[in-house]
Parts: C-alpha cells; structure tokens; sequence
C-alpha cells in the first residue's frame, strides 16, 4: 500500500512516518520500481507497537535502540525482552503513583461534598 493509504491506516501523517523512516524506526519499508514507498499489513502492525511505546512513555531514544535491535533479527530477543521488562516496571511504577494520586483527589472530593451537603442542611 502507499504512503496515504498507509498513513490512513495507522493514524500517522505521511510526514511522521518519513520522520520514522529518517530516524531508522521503518527500515525495512520496500519500494516500487518507481523508488515509492511500499508498506505491508506487518508495517501496520509494527507501527502500532511503535505508538504503543510513545504511548507509554518509552523515549524516542529507547524506541529507535529497540528498532535497531529487531532489525538484526532474533539473535536480540533477549535485549529487546529486558527492554520492554525494563519499560513495563517503569510504567507499573506510573500506574502506581497514579492509582495513589486518584485516592487522595477522591478523598478530596469527599470532603468538598460533605462540606456542600452540610452547608446545605443547616
């Protein structure tokens, strides 16, 4: 598929995903005897993790040492594993932080509408 069909698909711009190409995130994109761009249903698929990671916070630095590793095959697998290890602690830690600033907002919250209430019936 070529670039706009493509970009369609994953919900980048064409610009973004040059910009990826430039930084080495797309590789391996093929292209057409007329020197296009030609992506596949697995350039979908790998984009979406590369958004997956930008999601979650991984750095463009961390993203484009993974990518660099999947391109020289399985012989990284375990690399890219003590990545994303690496990356899910990180983001449990987030999540954790998060889970205990939406305790103290609902216990805030609490206290505002108790207050309301009380003013309310006196």
């Amino acid at each position: 598929m070529n670039i706009g069909k493509f970009a369609r698909s994953c919900g980048l711009s064409a610009y973004t995903l040059r910009y990826y190409e430039k930084i080495g995130l797309l590789s391996s994109i093929s292209r057409t005897s007329g020197n296009h761009r030609e992506y596949s249903e697995d350039d979908i698929a790998w984009v979406a993790f590369i958004k997956r990671l930008k999601e979650t916070n991984m750095p463009l630095a961390e993203i484009r040492r993974y990518a660099v590793l999947r391109s020289q095959g399985r012989s990284t697998e375990s690399e890219r594993l003590d990545m994303l290890v690496s990356h899910a602690s990180r983001l449990e830690e987030v999540l954790r932080q998060n889970r205990e600033h939406l305790k103290k907002l609902h216990e805030k919250i609490k206290i505002y509408q108790r207050s309301i209430k009380e003013k309310k019936s006196t």
